[in-house]
Order: structure tokens, then sequence, then C-alpha cells
């Protein structure tokens, strides 16, 4: 039986997403470590770095604006990874991993298929381009759960999250996003390395 493999992640939605690539690959999960965003994940980094000296730990952000591209966000953070950590980038978020399913995400929320945009890891920010996406809608329900309502003062609907990890976890094809999604490709290779090395 290969190591459990740990892993921590901003929010819960990225949760799903990394309990969903593990199953993907067949990796036996672990621990996942929810963090209440970005700044708490980076201040515990070198704490989760510790122990993948010697077990398999996954890490994985959003890129949002805080670099061009995820490499230098990497150096940045972690220069000196551990033998069996794992940390990986989202391409400028999680949402683009989920809407590089075109397919499947037209399906889900009710939209033609081509209003799904081509190259999701491109888009500024793909939440807000999800939110859109949601707007549109055939099907009430999925506007009121996602679409923040006006002087909510939120930026997604009340059921954002529970709806993305329900898509996560039930139509969403890892293999055909990573496609169109070339951080999540090289995350899905990378996790299938750190289970090799691990064997």
């Amino acid at each position: 039986m290969p190591p459990a493999i740990t892993a921590a992640v901003e929010g819960i939605t990225d949760e799903a997403v990394v309990r969903r690539l593990f199953s993907h690959v067949r990796a036996v999960p672990g621990n996942v470590y929810v963090k209440q965003g970005k700044p708490s994940l980076r201040k515990r980094l070198a704490g989760y770095n510790h122990p993948a000296r010697h077990a398999p730990w996954f890490i994985l952000v959003d890129l949002d604006r805080d670099a061009d591209c995820a490499p230098p966000l990497r150096q940045e953070w972690l220069p000196q990874p551990a033998p069996m950590g794992c940390f990986r980038v989202a391409v400028r978020a999680i949402e683009a991993w989920l809407m590089a399913d075109a397919e499947a995400l037209a399906r889900f929320l009710h939209v033609p298929k081509s209003r799904i945009p081509a190259d999701p890891e491109a888009l500024e920010d793909p939440k807000v381009e999800m939110v859109n996406l949601a707007r549109q809608s055939r099907q009430k329900p999925i506007t009121t759960d996602r679409v923040a309502r006006q002087r909510s003062g939120r930026a997604v609907g009340p059921a954002y999250a529970s709806r993305l990890i329900e898509y996560a976890h039930g139509p969403w094809r890892p293999d055909i996003a990573a496609q169109r999604a070339d951080s999540l490709a090289r995350a899905i290779r990378a996790l299938r390395q750190l289970m090799d090395n691990c064997a």
C-alpha cells in the first residue's frame, strides 16, 4: 500500500478539486488542510514543507494576480521544496481548471458550450467569468445560487462554492480539462511523479 498524500489548499472548492485529482490518479488521500485563503496558507507553507522531507505532500494555490506566471510565484514562496513535496499553482484560479472541461460545464450550468471561454487560463479573473456564465443560465436556481444579489456586498452567490464542489466531484473530467489547462496538466503529471517517488 503506497503512503497517503497529505494536502493543503486555500479553500473548500480547492479541496474538492484536489480530492478529485487524487481519485483521478488513484492516489491514497490523507488529510487535506483547508486554510482560509492564500495568506493563511502561505504563512504555514514552511511548516508543511518540513514533513515533506519524509512523507508526500501536495500543496495547491491560485496564481491570481500575484505573478505573471506560476514559476516566479513558486520560487518566491518555496525556493527550496522538500524532496517529497509537490507545490502547484492553478493559473489563474481553480475556476479555470473547472472551466476547461467546456462540455461538462455547459451541461452543468445549462448554457451553450460556445459561451465557455476557449482558453480559461488566459482569463484575468476566472471566478468573475464563472459567475457571468451562471448569470446566463437557462435555469433560474443556477443563477440564484451562484450570482450575488445586488447590494449584497458579496462577489458570488450563497451557494457558489457548494455548486462548484458538486461539479468537481461529479461531471468534471480532469483528463479532458487538462487538454485546455496547462497548469492542470502539469499538476496531474507532478502528482503522478510524486506517487512514483513514493512507490
